[in-house]
């Protein structure tokens, strides 16, 4: 179980800010390394996976969307094999559904066909079929003229996956203490609601606000976290009408993929997410975690983005505000499947927050994985999607090039 920190100070060899997957994944990897290492790690929740570790689709990616010089190429394959090993291995449900890629029209074949060549040249395990083919894996499914099959996708409960794998750790000696929040960092004493932490290493895993506390030690200042907003509407008719996740061929020049079908882990359908800006970093619902100071700050931000037309914001802003009304995303979702009862969406499921980076300077998403550091601290900037998929891989780089 958790335990509790409140006033008390600790001395421990590292100290990691944020108990989602990629903070619990670097505290695997440092006990791995050195099993007497002291670990401390710290989240503001009182509960576990309260972000977007626990709100995500639970979908362990195959490796198509990323080119093949970045991290994520790097990691989503091999990723996607360590976490079906580890809920194998810990007796966690993994639902092998796969996945379809298909293609609206013509005008969209280069784009899957571009998938389909990063796939390949990441080691993902991959079929280019036949919009026949397509039908006999997915009858509802439409694609022309041919579709990608990845047999290697597949979902999993993240709260699970998360609960676990602190288990996992805690076991092996891992201190973890909930309902303790970052303060500041003074004379190499690391600040807490729950007392003050002498640190030989700070690692900073804090998703939403990681761009905050990386700039109190005077990194990432080209770089500020931009919120989306990821809604998901549950298909409450049955879990039978939709066998496999089906996706459309994406924009490669953004992080997000588009409104798709999902299998979850206990076979609910669901079409989503979503990527409304939001206005402050924990948009959740209504004013839950409302900041005025930050909402200003993120309301500027986008007010500038919009008004030049940064990576094409304006558009996706309203493209992605329509999607409030469902009929509209119903009718979306309705041309990767067009048989798809309509009528038997319930509705939106939790939000989810996606921290997405962007550069400053050239008001540009950042697409890759982002971390910096020195020998005193490390700071995971950008660890978005699929960043669940690649935990342990990631986890393993982070140790490895900048902690040890």
């Amino acid at each position: 179980m958790p335990q509790n920190l409140r006033g008390m100070d600790k001395s421990v060899d590292y100290l990691i800010v944020g108990s989602g997957i990629i903070g619990l994944s670097i505290a695997r990897s440092l006990k791995r390394r050195d099993s007497s290492s002291t670990i401390l790690l710290i989240d503001k929740e009182e509960q576990l996976a309260a972000h977007a570790s626990g709100r995500n689709s639970g979908v362990l990616h195959a490796g198509f969307y990323y080119t093949a010089d970045s991290l994520k190429a790097r990691f989503t394959v091999e990723g996607n094999k360590a976490l079906k090993q580890f809920c194998s291995d810990n007796g966690l449900a993994i639902n092998e559904c796969g996945k379809l890629i298909v293609a609206a029209d013509e005008s969209e074949l280069p784009g899957l066909d571009e998938l389909a060549r990063r796939g390949r040249s990441n080691g993902a395990q991959l079929e280019i079929v036949s919009a026949e083919q397509a039908k006999e894996i997915e009858p509802r499914a439409h694609t022309f003229e041919r579709a990608i099959y990845s047999p290697a996708t597949a979902t999993v409960s993240p709260a699970q996956v998360v609960t676990k794998l602190a288990e996992v750790i805690q076991a092996q000696g891992v201190e973890l203490a909930l309902g303790v929040r970052y303060l500041g960092f003074d004379g190499g004493k690391v600040h807490t609601s729950g007392g003050v932490v002498t640190c030989g290493r700070l690692i900073n895993a804090a998703g939403l606000h990681a761009d905050k506390i990386a700039a109190q030690f005077g990194f990432g200042l080209d770089y500020t976290i931009l919120p989306f907003k990821g809604l998901y509407l549950k298909y409450a008719k049955n879990k039978t009408d939709i066998n496999t996740n089906i996706y459309p061929v994406p924009n490669l020049r953004n992080p997000f993929l588009g409104v798709h079908f999902t299998k979850t882990v206990d076979g609910t359908i669901k079409i989503g997410p979503t990527a409304i800006p939001a206005f402050w970093r924990e948009n959740y619902k209504g004013f839950s975690g409302f900041s005025a100071a930050e909402s200003l700050v993120i309301l500027s931000r986008e007010a500038d983005l919009f008004l030049r037309n940064s990576f094409n914001f304006r558009n996706l802003a309203f493209e992605e505000l329509q999607k409030f009304n469902k009929r509209y995303f119903i009718g979306l979702a309705k041309k990767l499947a067009p048989g798809i009862d309509e009528n038997g969406f319930g509705e939106f499921g939790p939000a989810g927050i996606r921290a997405q980076l962007l550069k400053k300077s050239s008001r540009e998403l950042v697409q890759d994985f982002v971390v910096e550091g020195d020998e005193f601290s490390t700071h995971v900037l950008n660890a978005v999607s699929p960043g669940f998929t690649c935990a342990f891989p990631f986890g393993e780089y982070v140790v490895d090039e900048y902690i040890l």
